[in-house]
């Protein structure tokens, strides 16, 4: 049954897909642990991976503990995001060169790393579809985001526990990978450790004829599958995206507005943790010696002051306004400009607050009195 899109995968054998992967020349980028925090970033082999660790997450506190069960992919989600990779913090745009009485320009290549995300999660691939939708859908294609995406090969994780934070069930994103992947891992611990491997794309099965594996049986599929639907109903946090858009155009004078307002920092942490967020501004910087300069893109947040400035001052110019418009664009004018909510329900905004200000409830507050008549859309 060459077309059984279900796989075994024995523990050992994830060093074996690294090594099939990295000699199709790929640059492997996956989770390791660094500076008490579960990131991603290079590497080179299954050692790299954060075996045994964990991590505890509420509003506003992230925290890893060690066990001893030698499970690769028990943690949920960690500061960064794959953004970070496809849609760099800071991309040089061009340099101005001194050269005799003038400048001359130079406009870095595109580069094409061919990446390789290791243990991406449900809700990350929807992120990166998010993403998809804004740099490379409609008339102009960021060519930098285009050259880094082409030759992706994703290696999903499917979630077998929620953190506290979690609400990806509500917003239809996991924690069960669906599409976007080429391969997606369910690890099943116990007597038998191993991974149940859907294959989701041609070039999946070209990487797996090179890795060890057997077919899965229908009860070891069960399983796997039971692992993702188990994880959705412990879920402890919700969102009602029912008629969300609606609600919140009709909640621009809602008094919750203030009541966040109080407690948010405009820290831009929430932005930055964001899978989805994109906002930049363009930085301009003169070399010391006065020979050259340099104009990069970097990411910005819609939380800073500057980042509504026109002629005359910031349009936002207080925290309730720049609250009002990161939420309200996440949620309804998202969905308007680009036909998805730009949230996927990784709850990174919610751990990664440092006053723990949580988008659920702030929604479900607002819900509870909206100022003008929802009108359902047919």
């Amino acid at each position: 049954m060459a077309s059984h899109p279900y796989l075994v995968l024995a523990p050992h054998g994830l060093g074996d897909l690294l090594a099939a992967l990295r000699s199709r020349g790929h640059s492997l980028i996956g989770p390791r642990l660094d500076q008490g925090a579960i990131v991603y970033d290079a590497i080179e082999s299954a050692d790299d991976l954060p075996v045994g660790w964990i991590d505890e997450q509420r509003p506003g506190s992230y925290r890893l503990r060690q066990r001893d069960d030698g499970v690769y992919f028990a943690y949920v989600v960690g500061p960064h995001s794959w953004k970070r990779f496809l849609h760099p913090p800071r991309v040089t745009l061009f340099r101005l060169e001194r050269s005799g009485d003038g400048f001359t320009t130079q406009v870095p290549s595109c580069a094409r790393p061919r990446y390789a995300f290791i243990g991406v999660r449900p809700c990350e691939i929807a992120a990166i579809a998010t993403q998809d939708r804004i740099f490379l859908d409609g008339p102009f294609v960021d060519a930098g985001y285009a050259a880094r995406r082409d030759d992706l090969f994703v290696v999903a994780v499917d979630c077998a526990r929620a953190a506290e934070t979690c609400f990806c069930a509500s917003m239809d994103t996991g924690p069960r990978a669906r599409h976007g992947f080429d391969l997606a891992l369910t690890e099943v611990v116990g007597d038998d450790h191993h991974f149940v491997v859907e294959v989701g794309s041609a070039a999946g099965w070209e990487v797996m004829a090179e890795v060890p594996h057997r077919e899965a049986s229908e009860a070891e599929v069960a399983v796997a599958l039971g692992i993702s639907a188990a994880t959705a109903t412990a879920m402890v946090r919700h969102l009602d995206t029912d008629g969300i858009k609606e609600r919140l155009y009709g909640s621009l004078d809602h008094p919750q507005w203030d009541a966040v307002a109080a407690r948010c920092l405009a820290c831009t942490n929430c932005t930055m943790v964001c899978p989805t967020c994109f906002c930049t501004s363009v930085h301009e910087v003169s070399d010391l010696d006065g020979q050259g300069a340099e104009r990069a893109r970097v990411w910005d947040s819609c939380f800073n002051t500057d980042f509504s400035y026109i002629h005359g001052g910031a349009i936002r110019a207080s925290v309730k306004a720049r609250y009002r418009q990161w939420l309200t664009h996440k949620l309804a004018t998202w969905i308007d400009q680009f036909g998805t909510s730009g949230c996927v329900g990784c709850g990174r905004c919610i751990t990664w607050c440092p006053v723990g200000i949580d988008l659920t409830a702030e929604v479900a507050a607002l819900r509870r009195a909206a100022t003008v008549p929802v009108h359902e859309e047919s």
